[in-house]
């Protein structure tokens, strides 16, 4: 209501003369007495109700930021590498394909572990690029590793190597992890690979002589000969006849190997076998399995070994392919990252001596034994031996290669 002194005021200013006037008052008081009332029920109302429902919404707020806050501090989330060994039997290759869970991958296994371990939140399984994950090799179907290393961000929990671990099939297992830059990449900052290959020696019999022969044995001149030919390999030259759909000019296909040799026989299962080893600065994709092929075919007598410098040159030579069993990664090599950082005081080298002892107990555990069982049971190198007369090492190769080549330090497997 108005109070005196204001309806004076108000009558004053209005004139009586008619009943317009009269009306043009009565609208003018109620107007002016909504206009006093009005703020009042407003502050009212924002007093009775807004800042509860704020306030509890800030302390909510609040409550959420300082837990978070306590997790970060208590388990901060760093840019590691995660030194991995994996029987790929049974798996289709080391890379993820989200949404496809018909074909199980090494990574389907490490991220369903990082994530139930608490490493990881669960929304980064489906996204990988939101804890910048990356692998230094995508080995292929049924390859396995001994030294696969994987960069990633993730919580650093208490004892995370046996709680990562625990949620993980015996036959992969992460072996050790080392805090890095922030800026590090597994795939980017690998210098070279090393790759093992374990095959039956009866490949290196003579064409003529029993394929099957269980009892075989590699003698000291045959072996001489096998590592002087591997010896041809080093340097740099032009793989394109290694790889699939590469071209002889393809600057991408003049790849650097330091080293290739085949290690002393030994016996498993009543068989001798032996482990050849090759380190390169990268691999295409099958030119290990290629180059292990075409070393076999000329200590069989197939072609003599002029066909491998001949490879190397423009034309198209039929190279064959060894068998998929028996390629194992067996480590990867960061030394410009080491010498760069491996020195300042602040990040580890990394070199993993400490583990070498883990990784040889991890190779004879899983992935020796499941080699030989599988070469013994399914005589692969046997049935492949089999189709070497069909190649003509003389003519050049004709038909489409089989499927589109991709680097190994892109992401690919030989």
């Amino acid at each position: 209501m108005l109070k005196i002194p204001q309806l004076l005021q108000v009558l004053h200013s209005q004139s009586f003369k008619s009943t317009r006037g009269l009306s043009g008052l009565f609208v003018q008081c109620r107007k002016m007495s909504n206009e006093q009332n009005s703020p009042k029920i407003t502050a009212l109302k924002r007093a009775s109700d807004s800042p509860a429902l704020e306030n509890d919404h800030q302390l909510k707020k609040l409550k959420t930021d300082e837990d978070q806050a306590a997790d970060d501090k208590r388990f901060p989330k760093r840019k590691v590498v995660l030194l991995m060994a994996y029987s790929g039997k049974g798996y289709y290759g080391m890379q993820r394909n989200p949404g496809n869970s018909q074909f199980k991958t090494i990574e389907d296994e490490l991220v369903t572990a990082l994530i139930k371990a608490g490493c990881i939140p669960e929304n980064h399984g489906d996204d990988m690029k939101k804890m910048s994950f990356q692998r230094c090799a995508r080995t292929d179907k049924g390859v396995s590793a001994a030294g696969q290393v994987v960069s990633l961000k993730l919580w650093l929990i208490e004892d995370i190597l046996e709680k990562i671990n625990t949620h993980l099939p015996p036959q992969i297992r992460v072996l050790g992890y080392k805090r890095v830059t922030g800026g590090f990449n597994s795939k980017n900052n690998c210098d070279a690979r090393t790759y093992c290959y374990m095959l039956p020696t009866v490949a290196f019999s003579p064409k003529d002589s029993d394929q099957e022969n269980s009892s075989f044995c590699l003698d000291a001149e045959t072996l001489e000969k096998v590592n002087r030919l591997f010896g041809l390999y080093k340097g740099t030259h032009n793989f394109h006849n290694f790889t699939s759909q590469k071209g002889p000019r393809d600057p991408s296909a003049k790849r650097y190997i330091t080293h290739m040799s085949c290690g002393e026989p030994f016996v498993r299962q009543g068989a001798e076998f032996a482990v050849i080893t090759v380190r390169g600065q990268s691999f295409m994709m099958h030119q290990i399995r290629k180059m292990i092929g075409l070393v076999i075919a000329v200590v069989k007598g197939y072609v003599g070994e002029e066909v491998i410098e001949r490879s190397w040159g423009e034309e198209k030579v039929d190279v064959p392919k060894a068998p998929g069993l028996g390629l194992v990664l067996e480590r990867v090599h960061f030394d410009r990252y080491n010498k760069r950082f491996g020195g300042d005081g602040l990040h580890e080298t990394l070199e993993w001596t400490q583990e070498e002892d883990a990784i040889a107990a991890f190779k004879e555990a899983h992935i020796y034994p499941s080699i030989v069982e599988t070469e013994i049971q399914e005589k692969s190198m046997v049935g492949w031996m089999s189709t070497l007369p069909i190649h003509d090492f003389e003519a050049t190769a004709t038909g489409k290669q089989e499927r589109k080549d991709e680097d190994e330090d892109g992401n690919a497997s030989d």
